[in-house]
């Protein structure tokens, strides 16, 4: 099988899919390849929070016209797959110099499909786009041909508690990646103080709590295949759903836009969250967050959304909070801004390149230490020769990664506790 993912999110997928006990998981671009039985495929389907698809191959070829295309589609018999009565959608994706044209593809695969069934009934199924019984997935790389059937229907993204969005909506599927990025390990409050339309929260929420990513999903793709098992899929979505618990720390949600309030608390609602996630209207710049530190993360506007003068002022107030209010703090910020990214005025200790829809994005993220940086105990020693001034005066003029000066002490190596 393959799982189809965002760029950038791939090693997280292949991490997903061996926890769930998937054999031969192997990283693609934007993919992840995996072997497995149907109880493996129901899992990846309800259980894995950044895969977007999961395909089940049925037959590969090679083809570079539309005839040998049509020729290798139209000898499988499809009707075995689905009945007359059952209606079916193309999802086609071409590259190369071969097949330019995806909707073309489509509709070539869609005419194979079609005439293989009035070769043998003397009638063809429907086609419906919206909501099929079967939905088939051509992926054509230069001469390379695979058909999949779609085991997931809707897209994954689609979780089933998201009722209302604000404009420009994170995708859920990249919102449980950045959480798992943070590295949070449920051992911390968590924040979001642009929370929107509550995506970020929420799938925070359902992580922590261990909710499956599909519980509030209907149904998918494979509920109409004809080997369908339904005691299996029973009773792995019993036992998934037997292991949720309880979360021990807090989740804090807030926006200083009402509209975007009043959609997160909807949203919320719809996930059974709203006693599990602290939602509130507040600006950012006059938060002041739970004490004891945690994990901080925020999606804020990009240049596309704002103009030039608000966006330079936003992202230096993100700055200025950071070091008023969020001390003890990791924040992590999503942003494609990247000039606007260095208002924060803090220099970031790592950095992940990503995609948010189109926009290629780096998700930055930011110590807030409580207290001076001076004051943290670095716990380096650097051992020198003593008479050496050059390399004396290379350890006394170290900076830290925020551009302070580290308190150092020069000392001839017989004084130091040990050579190690």
């Amino acid at each position: 099988m393959v799982a189809k993912t965002m760029a950038g999110l791939e090693d997280l997928l292949v991490e997903e899919l061996t926890a769930l006990g998937a054999e031969n998981v192997e990283k693609l671009y934007r993919a992840v390849s995996f072997e497995g039985d149907n109880e493996i495929m129901y899992k990846a389907n309800y259980l894995c929070r950044t895969a977007l698809r999961i395909l089940k191959p049925v037959v590969k070829f090679v083809a570079r016209d539309e005839i040998a295309l049509y020729n290798n589609v139209a000898k499988i018999e499809w009707h075995n797959f689905f009945s007359l009565d059952e209606t079916f959608a193309i999802d086609a994706v071409a590259s190369g110099p071969y097949f330019t044209h995806s909707q073309y593809v489509a509709l070539k695969v869609k005419d194979a499909i079609a005439d293989e069934f009035r070769q043998h009934f003397g009638a063809r199924p429907s086609v419906d786009v919206d909501n099929p019984t079967i939905r088939i997935n051509v992926y054509i790389e230069n001469e390379k041909v695979t058909l999949s059937l779609d085991s997931s229907g809707d897209s994954l993204h689609k979780r089933g508690y998201r009722k209302v969005v604000d404009k420009a909506p994170m995708n859920e599927v990249l919102a449980a990646a950045l959480i798992k990025f943070t590295g949070w390990d449920y051992d911390c409050n968590f924040v979001d103080c642009m929370c929107g339309s509550g995506t970020i929260p929420i799938e925070a929420a359902m992580a922590a709590m261990n909710i499956p990513a599909g519980y509030f999903r209907e149904s998918y793709g494979f509920m109409s295949w004809h080997d369908f098992e339904e005691g299996t899929w029973d009773k792995m979505k019993a036992e998934a759903d037997d292991a949720i618990r309880d979360f021990d720390f807090e989740i804090f949600a807030s926006d200083h836009s009402a509209k975007a309030v009043d959609i997160a608390r909807q949203n919320i609602a719809a996930a059974h969250l709203s006693h599990d996630i602290n939602l509130s209207k507040q600006d950012m710049f006059e938060l002041i967050p739970p004490e004891g530190g945690g994990v901080m993360l925020i999606n804020p506007p990009y240049g596309e959304r704002l103009e030039e003068d608000d966006i330079v002022k936003l992202y230096k107030g993100i700055g200025d909070a950071l070091k008023q209010h969020f001390k003890g703090f990791s924040a992590w910020i999503i942003s494609s801004d990247k000039d606007s990214m260095k208002q924060i005025g803090l220099k970031p200790s790592k950095k992940i390149e990503l995609f948010n829809g189109p926009l290629e994005c780096k998700l930055e993220k930011f110590e807030i230490f409580d207290g001076s940086y001076k004051d943290q105990k670095i716990g380096v020693y650097e051992i020198f020769d003593p008479e050496n001034d050059e390399a004396r005066q290379t350890l006394l003029s170290m900076k830290d990664e925020n551009d302070a000066d580290i308190q150092c002490e020069a000392y001839p190596i017989e004084d130091a506790e040990s050579e190690e």
